[in-house]
């Protein structure tokens, strides 16, 4: 098993035990693919929730630049619901994870068709 495919199934789990969602394997592996070689990253591969400078980044090169979507509060208030339904306790909250449920959220699965 390749190292991405290990983390994809490490991401399925967290999905699946931490928030209650039952992922879109193929969606899963898409998003995946799509953070790069942040996946690798120690640092970049998790969110810190608790950094503006962080929630910044999600939402413009996430939100608004990848999934197109336009800059209102709704980006702010989804990317809060998010992290709180991954648990605000949960100090490793996965990159791809964060992202999956926000594509979900916004149901723009199609950017990953």
């Amino acid at each position: 098993m390749s190292k991405r495919e290990e983390l994809i199934k490490k991401y399925a789990a967290d999905l699946k035990d931490k928030c209650g969602v039952t992922p879109n394997m193929d969606l899963l592996t898409k998003v995946t693919i799509g953070c790069g070689p942040a996946i690798y990253n120690a640092d970049a591969s998790t969110v810190a929730g608790n950094q503006d400078s962080e929630i910044h980044t999600v939402k413009n090169n996430f939100l608004i630049k990848k999934l197109g979507l336009a800059d209102t509060p709704a980006l702010d208030e989804a990317i809060h619901a998010v992290l709180e339904k991954y648990g605000k306790s949960n100090k490793h909250k996965y990159r791809a994870v964060v992202y999956y449920l926000l594509t979900v959220h916004f149901k723009k699965e199609s950017v990953y068709k």
